[in-house]
């Protein structure tokens, strides 16, 4: 009988989420942040990797959600679904849809803002804000969502339709 080294759990690598643009807990860069609402930021989105995406992932989503914004349900920064289970990042500036850097077939849900668009930071004055950003495997090829569909409703099938816990990073921003 050969000895084992590890068991099988041990052998899953974890799906984990990261940003060359700040690091987890860190604070979010004046290009991310918001243009517009008192900000003069670049509103350009972050590059993002990711790695171990657990069997069974036919499709991935992103929701970035900001928790503390002073609405009773938070806010919602950027919601882009149905991006290939093969993906593995997002380049810099992939949630302005002028620029067409999402993967084909990806698609970006209504914001806070009201765009399909990325849209950063701009908190009230106070506390600083965490800004979650969160990688969903999903166990569909695609998310069948009508146009209409809000925030809400997309993350009810993106909850509906996860394996597992999301890949998360957070990031930081306001004073």
């Amino acid at each position: 009988m050969t000895p084992t080294t590890g068991s099988p759990a041990s052998t899953v690598s974890a799906f984990t989420l990261s940003s060359s643009d700040f690091a987890q807990g860190g604070t979010i860069p004046q290009a991310q942040v918001f243009n517009g609402m008192g900000f003069r930021g670049g509103n350009i989105s972050p590059a993002l990797s990711w790695s171990g995406a657990p069997p069974g992932t036919q499709s991935l989503a992103l929701m970035v959600h900001d928790p503390d914004a002073p609405t009773g349900s938070g806010w919602w920064h950027w919601i882009v679904y149905n991006i290939p289970a093969g993906a593995t990042s997002l380049p810099a500036g992939a949630g302005d849809p002028k620029k067409n850097l999402l993967p084909k077939g990806a698609v970006q849900g209504p914001t806070d803002y009201g765009m399909r668009a990325y849209g950063g930071p701009a908190p009230p004055p106070g506390k600083p804000h965490h800004y979650y950003f969160r990688l969903y495997a999903l166990k569909v090829p695609a998310l069948e969502i009508p146009a209409e569909a809000t925030a809400a409703y997309i993350g009810f099938n993106v909850q509906a339709q996860a394996i597992g816990k999301p890949a998360e990073l957070l990031g930081m921003f306001g004073a």
